[in-house]
Parts: C-alpha cells; sequence; structure tokens
C-alpha cells in the first residue's frame, strides 16, 4: 500500500488500483467512524472490521438486513476493496498501518479498555470526515454507511462475526485463514 504522495515514483505503465492507496481506506475508515460509530466511536476492533465489511462488500450488507428480493444468483458481485478470511471473520491485514498512520496525523484516537481497542475521532478528524463525506465521488459509500448503522450500529462485534459466518458460510467461514474473501 502507498500513500497518494508516492505514486508518482511508480512507473507509469503499472496498473494503479485504488485498493493500493493509504488514502482511499484511510477516508474510508474515517467515514466508518463518523456513520456508523457512536458520536464519532467505534467500540473494538472486530466490530470496526464487520461494519467495515459490510461497507465493502454491499451485496452481502443487502442479505444479512435481509432485503427482500435480494436473489444470491443476481448478486452485482460488487466489491469495493477485499478483504481475508481471518480467525475474527472477514479481516484487512492493513488495518493496524492504517490505524497508526490516522493516529500519527492526529485524526483518531486507539484506546485500550479492557481487551478490547476503542476507536474514536479527534475533533481534526471529525472535520476531515465530514470533508470527505461531502465529496461526490463519496456520497455512495456515505449512504451505505448510514443504513449499516441504522441495522447494525448497536450490535457487537462479536454477534456480527457470527453473524457473517452463519450467512456466508460459503463465502467467508468455509475459506482458509488469509484467502481473500469473493462474493
Amino acid at each position: 500500500m502507498r500513500s497518494f504522495n508516492r505514486i508518482a515514483l511508480q512507473p507509469a505503465s503499472l496498473p494503479l488500483s485504488a485498493d493500493d492507496i493509504l488514502e482511499f481506506h484511510a477516508a474510508r475508515l474515517l467515514l466508518l467512524l463518523q456513520f456508523c460509530g457512536i458520536a464519532g466511536r467505534i467500540e473494538g476492533l472486530t466490530k470496526m472490521a464487520k461494519l467495515d465489511f459490510f461497507a465493502r462488500y454491499p451485496d452481502f450488507f443487502d442479505v444479512a438486513r435481509g432485503s427482500e428480493g435480494v436473489n444470491p444468483a443476481e448478486r452485482t458481485r460488487a466489491v469495493e476493496s477485499v478483504m481475508i478470511r481471518h480467525h475474527y471473520g472477514p479481516w484487512d491485514k492493513r488495518y493496524y498501518h492504517l490505524l497508526a498512520a490516522l493516529e500519527s496525523k492526529q485524526l483518531v484516537t486507539v484506546v485500550k479498555e479492557g481487551k478490547s481497542f476503542n476507536i474514536a475521532l479527534t475533533p481534526l478528524g471529525e472535520k476531515k470526515a465530514k470533508a470527505i463525506s461531502e465529496a461526490p465521488s463519496f456520497q455512495e459509500l456515505v449512504v451505505r454507511m448510514k443504513e449499516i448503522k441504522q441495522v447494525f450500529g448497536n450490535k457487537k462485534g462479536n454477534y456480527l462475526k457470527q453473524l457473517i459466518y452463519k450467512l456466508f458460510d460459503q463465502e467467508v467461514a468455509d475459506r482458509k485463514l488469509g484467502e481473500v474473501i469473493g462474493v
């Protein structure tokens, strides 16, 4: 994963994917905290990752929220950014890197409380998240995140993990650890 300001160092002949850009993921996590958290805060890495899963895999979110008329054969196969199968369900190995980058820029705080890590926006993070949320290119994601909060915002991370394993056995639970999750 590269920072946007380092992309110019890459040869122009190589393909560039938004999935490889640090700021793309950082922006999504700021929006996740802003729109899926409570007062810009999410309790636990597991909950953050599972809410992020639903933001990144809109078809899976539609199934999980019980949308009527969602036929698995008619899924759009939309994946905003891939995740891997981890011990605790869908996960992105870049989370620790991203959270450290956001914390170093004073956009979030990460505080350990008991066994859990709580992630919260700082006032500067709230300001940046608001600016990102107003960009036209993030409007669809913001709408989806508001829906995710409405459906799953009050659920615990463990509940979300179990729900994902139950609903998406073949797509997630049956995959080997470290394997990319597909639709």
